[in-house]
């Protein structure tokens, strides 16, 4: 009897950082390790946050597998970090694996990736797994289904269901559900980044319809805003260029090496003289269309550069007109208000696409309903979004004829425990940290450089430090203290040497009682100036006491 337990790391009430664990008895299989971004507000100086490790570094010797559903990075730009804890082998499909080793290559990182097809069955031990194709804004997205004693377990990945668009390292095979759904499903986990939008996310996520009247009317340059890994908007874009003869230059490296590897993997034919690369690009010419295009808030970062005029390749003109198709995703908002405030002190003619008539390639209502309609699980669970899009997901189910304890609705940590087919617990926990990285390591997952950080930017600092001799223990030199960010000019003078009189103290009277020890005692007389600088400014700063030991020669 098999015993079957489901967790999400990250993904849950929150937009990315997606990461989901299947346990089958003792063997334990990762889909996806993804970021999110920061709410740059309230986290300073963080670039992302990935899921915590924890759990399974804890458990290595049990992880089986890590599967990669495809190439974004709330689903995948935290596995480097992963696969530093834990070295495990790790599935994806051909481009997908192609955009995850320039991330190894980044971090420093040796690993081969086992390289499926979209279709295909894959055997771990005795474990088979099921990939299938769907529908996703880049081209080889995989959804996955585990085979169990009691149905298959299957994760939808992100999908909408389009006809129209026949290009095959797109497309969904709809054949792939009702099989599944024929053999029997135990527990549906579908996305619910869409789940509030009514009908069918197709056609409506297409910009073809409203950015072609630009193409066709428009004599001069073009710029147009997009995210680096929406490779259905730059294949849109593209084709229009094409239709209208005009050439395209792709700002970012990046972007055009994700188009050759499209074009090595016979995915989209790019047409001789399309491309302009980055340093032949003349900023004179009127036949092209600039792309630019980054992950997260780098694309409205790039954008805005060009608009103060601090960039070196492209200076606005005032017949210029620029297309915002970057929606504003969270975490990116600041730098979106910034891009568009500064385009538009600008002479130039500025078109934002709207997010309500142009949707993100997320399964709305519709699709959500035609999937459990297809796939007939005993189990669903809302996954990818927050709170109440999981809910509004839970709420289609319900309205598809689901009883409430045939919903499981989880947080972050939270496991759905099934034996002999039957979903018995769902009260076991773990505790989770986000781990956030600045640029260039992890920090701790408890935060406190973050908060550290947060009190510097609210609270101010006050720095004290005195020189002392090493044998003696006498005083040399001090104290000096250093306030930014604390205390008003007319109380500083005041405040500062009572601050250096309490470090002085402190240092005393442990010297007299034979006590000291250079930590012990900053602690000490960090403790003290703490309460003395709030009752005098009511402020709580970051107090960093130095005691600086000076060892001489006889």
């Amino acid at each position: 009897m098999q015993k079957i337990r489901l967790m999400a790391l990250g993904g849950l009430d929150e937009d990315g950082k997606n990461m989901f664990v299947v346990e089958i008895d003792d063997n334990i299989y990762i889909v996806d390790a993804g970021l999110k971004y920061p709410n740059e507000n309230e986290q300073l100086g963080i670039e992302y946050i990935i899921p915590d490790f924890t759990y399974l570094v804890e458990n290595k010797e049990r992880v089986k597998a890590v599967f990669i559903t495809h190439g974004h990075d709330d689903v995948m730009m935290a596995l480097a970090h992963f696969l530093k804890e834990v070295d495990v082998p790790v599935y994806a499909t051909p481009l997908t694996s192609k955009i995850l080793q320039d991330r190894f290559k980044e971090q420093k990182i040796k690993k081969q990736i086992n390289i499926i097809k979209r279709k295909d069955i894959i055997k771990i031990n005795d474990q088979i797994i099921h990939a299938f194709p769907v529908m996703q804004s880049i081209a080889d997205a995989i959804g996955l289904s585990f085979e169990t004693e009691y149905g298959q377990i299957v994760f939808t990945g992100e999908f909408i269901v389009d006809y129209d668009f026949q290009n095959p390292a797109f497309t969904m095979d709809i054949n792939s559900f009702f099989e599944m759904g024929q053999k029997g499903v135990l527990c549906l986990l579908s996305e619910s980044g869409g789940a509030n939008r009514v009908g069918y996310t197709s056609p409506r996520h297409r910009i073809t319809d409203k950015i072609e009247p630009i193409f066709e009317t428009c004599k001069d340059r073009i710029l147009i805003t997009l995210y680096k890994q929406n490779l259905f908007r730059i294949i849109e874009v593209l084709d229009l260029a094409i239709k209208y003869g005009r050439r395209v230059m792709f700002y970012e490296s990046d972007q055009y090496r994700i188009l050759q590897y499209v074009e090595e993997l016979g995915y989209y034919k790019v047409p001789k003289n399309l491309i302009v690369r980055r340093e032949d690009f003349n900023n004179e010419d009127d036949d092209i269309v600039c792309v630019i295009s980054g992950s997260g808030n780098e694309v409205f970062k790039l954008m805005n550069k060009i608009a103060i005029d601090d960039d070196p390749y492209i200076e606005l003109k005032s017949t210029d007109t620029v297309i915002i198709a970057s929606p504003v995703v969270p975490g990116t908002e600041k730098e979106a208000s910034n891009m568009e405030n500064d385009l538009y002190k600008e002479v130039v003619n500025v078109i934002k696409i709207n997010a309500k008539e142009v949707l993100s390639m997320h399964a709305s209502i519709e699709d959500l309903k035609m999937m459990l309609f297809m796939l007939r699980p005993k189990y669903y669970v809302p996954v990818k979004g927050d709170y109440s899009r999981l809910i509004a997901n839970a709420d289609i189910a319900t309205s598809m004829g689901y009883r409430p304890d045939k919903i499981i609705v989880l947080d972050n940590g939270q496991f759905a425990t099934f034996e002999d087919g039957r979903l018995v617990s769902t009260r076991d926990f773990i505790e989770l940290n986000d781990t956030m990285i600045d640029g260039n390591d992890k920090l701790d997952v408890q935060g406190m450089v973050l908060r550290d950080r947060e009190t510097l930017s609210t609270e101010g600092a006050i720095v004290a430090g005195v020189f002392l001799n090493f044998k003696t223990k006498e005083i040399l030199g001090g104290p000096d203290v250093q306030s930014r960010g604390v205390i008003y000019l007319k109380d500083a003078d005041y405040i500062v040497n009572q601050v250096g009189n309490i470090l002085m103290n402190t240092i005393s009277e442990a010297v007299q009682n034979g006590t000291y020890d250079n930590m012990q005692t900053r602690m000490e007389a960090k403790e003290r100036i703490s309460r003395y600088v709030l009752k005098e400014t009511g402020k709580k700063p970051m107090i960093l006491p130095a005691i600086v030991e000076i060892n001489f020669k006889d």
